[in-house]
């Protein structure tokens, strides 16, 4: 992707459409950090991720009248709209954002995410990126990665109301296992060489069923840190090790650190903030260290969505039975390798 911002939107015929889909991620350690300025204040601030399997995905087709007409498959609601100046709806917030921004001729825009929704996973972030990548290709612009994932990451904190961290947009990019470097001059990812099918063989996603605000749980812990909380610049500045730990011992393959460095991080992260866990998800955790886990974590912030297990790839079936019967529920995926995808067809 290169280029700048144009609103001069190309007119495709009604045979063309244009899919899209970016993968979902899992933070290792360091989430939070991602969220500027908060990384300034810590030397060497890291986060540690990994593309998923578990797509979001977007398809543009022409409209048949000159309206824009939005569906969204995960939530059964669908949107027409006659003006995007003027439209306020409470759902497809994101979309209609993305299309005031990239301005396209009337269309049909169709969403669906293979995570569940507030899974923790960033699935708001990489259905983000899908859909601007589709429109972006749609009105025929280009622009280089870094200056289109900043330009997501704009309009999605536009649509949250509260900042957002830069984490989410690179594994929905490039897809893979990163670290990404933080600090005063810039953000910078790292591809780490990892054996992404032995990190896929001992990772056990499970969906604890209780969705989550990341959004709002990030800015909460972010504000604690801004007016200078002792405790939890502490807790940050643990974090911070833990990460950089992290990025070095998943390229190294020493599992049982990967292992060591993931639980840390949670212990760490429960104490950034009440809410961060809840029942169901401490029940879920005892049940996998009762099952044969050797670490646990919740995704993203917390307060709900997805816990990531790793244990030994002998132990996962069993693991997963025990964590399904205690009302988990797993999904499948691995870890993926090629991020962004877009394709037009006519």
């Amino acid at each position: 992707m290169s280029g700048e911002q144009h609103h001069g939107a190309a007119h495709y015929n009604a045979q063309v459409r244009v899919d899209s889909s970016a993968p979902t991620r899992l933070d290792l350690a360091g989430g939070t950090l991602d969220i500027w300025p908060l990384y300034l204040f810590h030397e060497g601030a890291v986060t540690v991720n990994a593309a998923t399997t578990l797509r979001a995905n977007c398809t543009l087709s022409e409209s048949e009248d000159d309206a824009w007409h939005l569906r969204s498959i995960d939530t059964g609601t669908a949107l027409t709209i006659t003006d995007l100046s003027t439209a306020a709806p409470r759902e497809h917030r994101l979309a209609v954002q993305l299309l005031r921004f990239f301005a396209p001729s009337p269309l049909v825009l169709v969403t669906q995410s293979e995570s569940p929704l507030g899974a923790g996973l960033a699935g708001s972030s990489a259905l983000a990126v899908a859909v601007s990548a589709a429109l972006a290709s749609w009105v025929d612009i280009q622009y280089e990665p870094e200056r289109f994932m900043d330009i997501v990451m704009n309009l999605e904190a536009q649509v949250l109301g509260v900042p957002t961290g830069t984490q989410d947009y690179r594994p929905a990019v490039y897809g893979g296992v990163s670290a990404i470097d933080m600090g005063p001059g810039g953000v910078v990812r790292r591809q780490l060489a990892v054996d992404v099918e032995e990190l896929s063989r001992r990772a056990l996603v499970i969906y604890t069923g209780e969705s989550r605000n990341s959004g709002l749980n990030n800015w909460e812990v972010t504000k604690l840190r801004l007016d200078g909380d002792a405790r939890v610049t502490s807790i940050f500045g643990e974090i911070t090790a833990v990460a950089q730990a992290m990025a070095q011992a998943v390229e190294t393959a020493a599992w049982r650190d990967v292992e060591q460095l993931l639980s840390r991080e949670w212990e760490l992260r429960k104490q950034l903030a009440p809410g961060v866990t809840t029942p169901q998800i401490d029940a879920l955790v005892a049940c996998g260290d009762e099952a044969g886990a050797r670490a646990a974590k919740i995704c993203g912030a917390g307060g709900g969505g997805c816990l990531l297990f790793l244990a030994d790839p002998p132990d996962v079936p069993a693991l997963r039975m025990a964590l399904t019967a205690a009302g988990g529920r797993p999904l499948e995926t691995d870890i993926d390798r090629e991020g962004l995808r877009v394709t037009v067809t006519q």
